[in-house]
């Protein structure tokens, strides 16, 4: 037989049938286990990669709880698939290795390392503690690049793959791919639509009055949901062993002085009213979780073991807030109830470690929820710390309290104010430059904050002047140091000069230092001596001015031995009531002091000598020289300050004395010689002899305007001269001031003028905002106007950049609205146009002060003239609007914040009548006597 010929069919089957199948049925398991956990992350992706940009799209943001639910289950199948897919790539790869079919092996081997990319990037977004953690911004977008891009390349070789190999099953493609689309758009229409649970107050809106503060849905929030602060310092414990030791940690219950004050309150309202309802306006700020909890109305409510009674300000409460919708203090804020990730609220280890990997891998959601924009913003802070009393606490009428927003808003150093005597570089635009310092941390959050390299958080101590916390709380030693360190510096104390004799129109012999004036023994001296605000963006000292004390303590040295004194404690911790005090002294109804936080009482203020920011006091102290030729004197002259008074403290704290912390703010010291001749002395100033001048003058300026006494006003006019004779602009700048306070139009004109000429000159702004009075006095109403918007616009070279914005003065809105107001009453033509626009400037000022009484009584007066137009037919650009109601409106509005102007006449006297001390401290000019020290006593005194 010969040889046989071979069939190249039967050679292709046996080929075919010697090679292994690239999926036998041992790999079928796990290619379904690849595909069905495959098409189901498609779904989820799908629906994570639509909200992220609807986001972006939309310019809002769509991540919710639902949202993250779903991110849990992208992570849990994420990890399912890595096993299968490991497994059957590697195995699939073996088999198909040397299959003939070259196009779909090497579409198999891009889609299988596409795939590898896409699940090694997924696993490194993911945080995981103490294992994978990658931080790095840079590198983390590098990886969610990958991780985005990865799935359509997978797509695109896994499509090449199958059409170089088994036909792809398209209809099951279609119905999935239909399944994901419809399931992503309900969802984003829900996640529109959806209401949080929450049980509304029987009440409605009014459960909340006469605190400001809501929530945003009208619903309680669950206690528990506002009280996670264990859970934040799992990721942020640095911000949160800051926050434990603050003051915002210890505002409710647990601090004794709130405590002590507000259960005075509530049992008084409940006698009275027999409620407790008033008392809301402080829980708003005070007390929010046992507030929007609904537990505080609650008569019998346990101050001590209410598990909300020491929950103080969360963490949540103030990082839940939404929106402040107003600038008018009293908890003006809206509070959400905050979406969690899932397990936020699990007790299990487990679940609690999943939860924080979900933030820490997705914290865009975590971010939204407890970090906005409004954060920044100093009206966030002033929706607490400005205050005012309501009528239904009072039962008295609306009264203006603690007001840090609105004297940082007038200042110079918001780059807002247009009458600072002093300007900042740069601005601080809100309070967080101060108060929220940045301060090195590895905390989660950290981030270089200051530019410099060094991963920061904002300080959650918030210094400031809580210097009573370690003696009530227990806080630590370094906290009530950061708070000293903060305080000290604050006040500029400068011994400036002597007038001899007890008249305070007697010659002035100043500067003291480095020239020391000759003193005679046996004379009578005035110490002038003035306190400057220093770094401070708000009045000294704002906050519970009452019960804060803040005083000058002035020391009288005969070589060594002391021997006067004014503003000393004695042996319990009392202040000597002849000292001059940075405080306010406030009275009741019946001229009674409030001293012990008793809001409910509060009635009018008999003196506030409090100074404003970058301002200053100067004061006259009578000094008897003794007879004694040849001694050295010393005069040490200190501002200090201690959280409380004597009496308030004694309320809720054991023991006979005061010993909180004493802090100097700042000090002084001069050395004479009792009958020697003059001296210099060589001394290094703190600051140039200019400002010094400057001072003294800004201190008499502040006071010539009180009562009928100008005399410090002339003594301010003359300070002003030696700045200009320094050389500098302020001089003539401030001159012009003091000229325009005095009624002296022409001659202030004549100073601006001078001031302007100056090179370099004082701030444009400065110039053009006195020169608009001087112009508006004089009815100069077209040029008045002309600086005016110039002033609003803030069009001058360099302000933008130093953080400058004039247009929130009300002081300038007002006087835009009382110049357009004059124009239109002084011409016929135009007059219901030149009446809307300054109707219009008087509006802009009730956005920015809705109390303020300037702008309600001419918006009355402006909606009586339209009204009166209105009814005789006359043409009015806003004929729709009800002017009559409107003027009706403005005059209520008016008499309701109006000060009282009869409330001093029973109240002040009374008090004045029995506290000599406050009486002489109430005067327009006060000479504050230096006691001799007896023998002995200054053993119980410090």
């Amino acid at each position: 037989m010969g040889n046989q010929e071979t069939n190249p069919d039967q050679n292709s089957r046996k080929s075919r049938s010697s090679r292994p199948d690239p999926v036998h049925s041992g790999l079928r398991p796990w290619l379904a286990a690849v595909f069905g956990l495959f098409a189901l992350l498609g779904i989820n992706s799908f629906y994570l990669l639509a909200v992220t940009v609807a986001e972006k799209i939309l310019k809002s943001q769509f991540q919710d709880s639902f949202y993250q639910w779903m991110f849990l289950v992208h992570l849990v199948l994420g990890v399912l698939i890595i096993l299968p897919f490991v497994v059957f790539g590697f195995w699939h790869l073996k088999r198909s290795w040397s299959h003939p079919n070259r196009r779909a092996v090497k579409a198999g081997m891009g889609l299988f390392i596409a795939s590898l990319l896409l699940l090694i990037s997924g696993v490194l977004l993911t945080r995981i503690e103490g294992i994978l953690e990658i931080r790095s911004p840079a590198w983390r977008t590098i990886f969610y690049a990958t991780h985005v891009a990865t799935p359509m390349v997978t797509i695109w070789l896994f499509v090449l793959h199958r059409l170089a190999g088994v036909p792809i099953r398209w209809a099951v493609s279609y119905r999935w791919s239909f399944a994901g689309l419809l399931f992503v758009l309900l969802m984003l229409v829900w996640h529109q639509y959806s209401v949080p649970p929450g049980m509304t107050p029987a009440a409605g809106d009014q459960y909340f009055e006469p605190s400001l503060a809501r929530t945003s849905d009208g619903k309680f929030i669950e206690a528990h949901r506002l009280m996670r602060d264990d859970s934040c310092r799992e990721c942020h414990p640095d911000v949160h062993s800051r926050w434990s030791e603050s003051a915002h940690r210890f505002s409710s219950f647990n601090n004794p002085a709130y405590l002590a004050s507000v259960k005075n309150t509530r049992d008084f309202l409940m006698e009275r009213d027999g409620d407790v309802h008033a008392s809301r306006f402080c829980a708003g700020c005070h007390d929010p979780v046992p507030f929007f909890s609904g537990a505080f109305d609650d008569p019998d409510f346990d101050m001590d073991n209410h598990p909300t009674a020491h929950a103080a300000i969360t963490c949540t409460v103030c990082h839940a807030i939404e929106s402040v919708p107003g600038p008018r203090g009293n908890g003006e804020y809206v509070i959400g109830q905050p979406e969690l990730y899932p397990f936020a609220m699990s007790e299990d280890p487990l679940l609690k470690w999943v939860n924080r990997q979900l933030i820490k891998a997705k914290p865009a959601f975590h971010k939204k929820t407890y970090l906005k924009p409004l954060h920044e913003q100093a009206e966030f802070c002033g929706s607490c710390h400005k205050v005012h009393i309501p009528e239904e606490l009072n039962h008295y009428k609306w009264l203006r309290g603690q007001n840090h927003y609105d004297s940082w808003l007038l200042s110079g150093v918001s780059g807002h104010g247009v009458a600072s005597f002093y300007y900042p570089a740069q601005a601080e635009n809100d309070c967080n430059g101060c108060h929220m310092p940045a301060m090195p941390s590895t905390d989660f959050g950290a981030k270089d904050i200051t530019g410099t390299g060094i991963l920061s958080v904002h300080d959650h101590l918030f210094p400031g002047a809580n210097t009573a916390m370690r003696a009530m709380v227990g806080t630590s030693e370094s906290s009530l140091e950061v708070h000293r360190k903060f305080l000290e510096g604050s006040i500029d104390v400068d011994i400036f000069g002597i007038r001899r004799g007890d008249d305070v129109d007697a010659p002035l012999e100043a500067p003291i230092h480095p020239r020391i004036p000759a003193i005679e023994p046996g004379e009578t001296i005035l110490v002038q001596t003035v306190l400057r605000t220093m770094g401070m963006g708000h009045h000294f000292t704002e906050g519970t001015a009452d019960s804060n004390q803040t005083w000058v303590s002035m020391e009288v040295f005969l070589d060594g031995e002391p021997i006067a004194s004014s503003g000393l404690l004695d042996e319990k911790g009392v202040l000597d009531p002849w000292s001059h005090m940075m405080n306010a002294l406030v009275l009741d109804r019946e001229g009674n002091r409030i001293h012990e936080r008793n809001v409910e009482d509060i009635f009018i203020a008999l003196y506030n000598h409090q100074i404003p920011p970058g301002a200053a006091d100067s004061l006259h102290y009578r000094l008897d020289v003794p007879n004694a030729p040849g001694s050295k004197l010393t005069v040490r002259a200190k501002a200090l300050y201690r959280k409380f008074d004597t009496h308030f403290l004694s309320l809720f704290m054991d023991g006979e004395r005061n010993d909180l912390p004493v802090v100097t703010l700042g000090e002084d010291e001069v050395t004479f010689v009792i009958g020697g001749p003059e001296i210099e002395v060589d001394i290094e100033e703190s600051k140039p002899t200019w400002i010094r001048w400057n001072d003294y003058g800004i201190g008499m300026l502040r006071k010539g305007a009180k009562g009928a006494v100008r005399g410090e006003l002339v003594t301010a006019i003359s300070a002003f001269e030696e700045v200009t004779r320094l050389g500098r602009p302020d001089g003539a700048m401030n001159k012009a001031r003091a000229l325009i306070k005095a009624g002296r139009l022409d001659e202030a004109a004549l100073s601006l003028d001078k001031a302007a000429q100056h090179d370099p000159p004082p701030p444009p702004w400065s110039l053009d905002w006195f020169g608009s009075l001087v112009n508006r006095e004089n009815g100069y109403y077209d040029a008045a106007l002309t600086t005016l918007l110039r002033l609003y616009e803030t069009r001058y070279p360099g302000a933008a950049e130093r953080g400058f914005d004039f247009s929130r003065d009300v002081r300038l809105l007002n006087e835009l609205g009382t110049v357009c107001f004059a124009i239109a009453r002084q011409r016929e033509e135009g007059k219901s146009e030149n009446l809307q626009i300054a109707l219009n400037w008087f509006d802009k000022v009730l956005v920015e002060d809705p109390e303020n009484t300037s702008a309600h009584w001419n918006l009355a007066q402006i909606h009586d003239l339209l009204a009166l137009d209105q009814n005789q037919g006359a043409d009015s650009p806003s004929d729709s609007v009800d002017h009559a109601a409107k003027a009706n409106f403005h005059r209520s509005e008016h008499s309701r914040y109006k000060v009282d102007d009869n409330a001093r006449d029973v109240s002040v006297s009374a008090h004045r009548a029995n506290n000599p001390p406050a009486n002489a401290s109430a005067e327009a000019i006060v000479i504050y006597p230096l006691q001799p020290i007896e023998s002995g006593e200054e053993e119980g005194k410090k």
